[in-house]
């Protein structure tokens, strides 16, 4: 009996622990991705070579966290409706 209320508490800790981390890396993602954005307006503004290569470097990074917010305002969108 006690291996089995051990595995049940394991399971749920190891399930609360996943959903936690999940949210807690959305977060980050989406922090990121507007951290980002101002950096791009901010190199937009100046007219300079050096400014338009960041330019291009930043989207590199922006475009794949982009679709990761879209996907994670997907899954939002999914749970609340359900």
């Amino acid at each position: 009996m006690d291996t089995m209320i051990s595995t049940v508490t394991t399971t749920t800790v190891t399930t609360v622990t996943t959903i936690a981390l999940g949210g807690s890396l959305a977060l980050v993602a989406i922090l990121v991705l507007l951290v980002l954005l101002a950096q791009k307006e901010i190199t937009a503004s100046v007219v300079s070579n050096r400014s338009q290569r960041l330019g291009r470097a930043l989207m590199m990074g922006i475009a794949p966290l982009t679709a990761a917010f879209v996907l994670i305002v997907a899954a939002k969108l999914a749970e609340v409706l359900r």
